[in-house]
């Protein structure tokens, strides 16, 4: 699965993609995130980058 989002799909609000960000941090208690929850969080905000008009460079 790629983390970059699908260009064709609709594209949500950032504010609903935000409070999925926020719901990752609050699951994971504020520490490090797991492999898993990272690539999602990646994802996300690359996912709310396109929702706010904004660019993110994932990490390497």
């Amino acid at each position: 699965m790629s983390p970059y989002p699908n260009p064709s799909a609709a594209v949500r609000p950032a504010s609903v993609v935000n409070e999925e960000i926020r719901s990752l941090w609050q699951r994971s208690g504020g520490r490090l995130l797991s492999a898993d929850d990272e690539t999602e969080y990646q994802r996300l905000l690359v996912e709310w980058a396109a929702a706010a008009g904004t660019s993110v460079r994932p990490a390497a």
